[in-house]
């Protein structure tokens, strides 16, 4: 959120363009994706009128739900009495005692690190490591140079090729724009220090400080402006960070961290490699998901998650940067074998080389009956139109995934906002919306915080599909998505923003297949119904 807030100032002072941009929003309740539109005016999902009016003195049965992520904090205090654990495995007796392949897995697999304990943090992109690949192949050529077959593959390589100095470039423009913005607001905060002759002042004095000087006037809109948006200097640093990690690991073609992991990476048929430290570098990412799907429920601490009998399965497959089709797959392969009925994937790239592969893995999970959750995206664009990886269409027979789920992020906000501007969305690609906007949820070192993205929105789905499979676990994973596609509260008509633009109106319905929000609610009395 304050990197958007950070982007959002760079526009406003230097006409930075960004798609992501989000005007500053308003306090909202931590649990308003649990409330229910009719009852509390919130487009929540009714988790909590799910269990005050139809779950009372229900049974239920514990439903595993792995999260491919980038770590999760195990030992956290609102997630480790959910958190899943490998019986058939002895912790720390440097055995395999399940003869799973994976030594001493009591709580998932980390397929970005080595034996040694070691882990990779950062990443390149997919189009880095395409480019680094083109490159040798056809640097220095022109077209003339092909034909036929070849040429779409040169024509290919000049796509990517325009694709990574792109992103590049804007990694380095809005880097500077951010120096730029912390020199503006330095400058503002010296002159309003020289006119009030004080060291410390408030916004309000700054707002009543009267000058006929342009360059106060410059530096009293400048410091209302960055007041407003509720940005320190500190916070500027978190913008600096994530640019200069963009080119330092995700677009430095020389930067290259897999033989830290010792695997054979050309052999993607190669499963047993990583190691059993669930927690990472940096596991944020995960942890707010795995909070938002399982956080222990009313236990007084923190918040609670949606699904109330569920078990965490840790998959540490995505670092800063993309994802690796490799260990995706195998990941899945994991969770499949080891007892996983859901599957949350709250990661995506533009790119897929060895998608055969992952395809091969969705099938694998599709044909034993589990369920597969994924985040549709943050670029603000029409998947139906551009590509995002991993989907559920398979290269080969164009056929697609029956139990896979696409998810697109919608707000808090009323009316035609509804939908998170940065969402990616399709009418044929994308299956449903579900809140992704200021989710409160788990964060390393026993803290909450508030994130958005798709990447929440999927595990809100992923929560509810469990919240379900709990109280009917006869469903198949065919008739879960069903259920959660045909129960989804309906705002098909309504008028909306189209994610990525500044005022484009659609309705709502040409946003994804089922045209409605996920609902717990909805979603239960349908699954009693079936059931009857």
């Amino acid at each position: 959120m304050i990197l958007k807030k950070i982007l959002l100032s760079a526009i406003f002072l230097f006409g930075l363009t960004y798609v992501q941009a989000q005007e500053p929003t308003k306090e909202v309740p931590e649990d308003w994706f649990h409330l229910d539109f009719a009852n509390d005016n919130y487009r929540g999902v009714s988790v909590d009128k799910a269990y005050a009016e139809l779950l009372k003195d229900k049974k239920t049965k514990t439903v595993i739900v792995a999260i491919i992520d980038s770590g999760i904090e195990v030992d956290h205090e609102d997630l480790k009495d959910n958190i899943w654990i490998n019986t058939d495995e002895v912790a720390g007796n440097g055995i395999d005692d399940d003869k799973n392949g994976y030594i001493d897995d009591i709580n998932g697999w980390n397929f970005i690190g080595n034996a040694k304990g070691e882990m990779i943090n950062n990443d390149n992109l997919e189009v880095t490591r395409l480019y680094v690949i083109y490159s040798k192949k056809y640097k220095g050529k022109t077209a003339s140079d092909f034909k036929g077959k070849k040429l779409l593959a040169f024509n290919e390589y000049l796509a990517i090729k325009d694709d990574f100095e792109g992103r590049v470039n804007s990694a380095k423009q809005t880097l500077t724009s951010i120096e730029g913005f912390i020199a503006t607001i330095n400058k503002a905060d010296s002159t309003m220090k020289a006119e009030l002759k004080k060291d410390e002042y408030t916004i309000e004095e700054v707002n009543a400080f009267e000058s006929e000087k342009e360059d106060v006037k410059k530096a009293k809109q400048v410091l209302a402006y960055t007041s407003s948006m509720n940005i320190s200097i500190d916070d500027m640093q978190e913008g600096i960070d994530h640019f200069n990690d963009q080119l330092e690991y995700n677009l430095n073609f020389e930067f290259e961290p897999r033989a830290l992991v010792g695997d054979d990476y050309e052999n993607k048929k190669e499963k047993f490699y990583g190691n059993n430290i669930m927690e990472g570098p940096d596991a944020f990412h995960g942890t707010h998901v795995a909070g938002t799907i399982g956080a222990v429920r009313n236990n007084d601490i923190g918040m609670n998650g949606i699904a109330t009998d569920v078990k965490i399965m840790v998959l540490r497959t995505v670092p800063n940067g993309d994802e690796r089709d490799k260990d995706v797959a195998n990941s899945i392969i994991y969770a499949v074998d080891n007892g996983a009925k859901i599957i949350n994937m709250s990661f995506g790239k533009s790119y897929s080389p060895y998608k055969k592969v992952v395809d091969k893995a969705v099938k694998y999970a599709e044909k034993k009956g589990v369920l597969l959750v994924h985040a549709a995206g943050n670029d603000g664009q029409d998947n139906d139109l551009k590509k995002n990886f991993p989907n559920a269409g398979y290269l080969k027979g164009g056929k697609r995934c029956k139990t896979w789920i696409e998810v697109g992020a919608s707000s808090w906000k009323e009316k035609g906002n509804f939908v998170a501007g940065f969402s990616n969305y399709g009418q044929k690609t994308v299956d449903i919306f579900a809140p992704g906007m200021q989710i409160y949820a788990t964060v390393p070192d026993n803290k909450y915080k508030m994130s958005q993205g798709t990447s929440m929105a999927s595990p809100v789905v992923a929560g509810v599909a469990a919240l379900v499979l709990s109280y009917y676990p006869d469903l198949t994973a065919v008739q879960l998505k069903d259920i959660l596609l045909k129960s989804a509260a309906d705002y098909k008509s309504s008028e909306v923003t189209v994610p990525g633009t500044k005022d484009k109106k659609t309705e709502f319905k040409t946003l994804s297949v089922s045209g409605g929000v996920v609902n717990a609610y909805n979603a239960l009395k349908l699954a009693e119904s079936m059931a009857k």
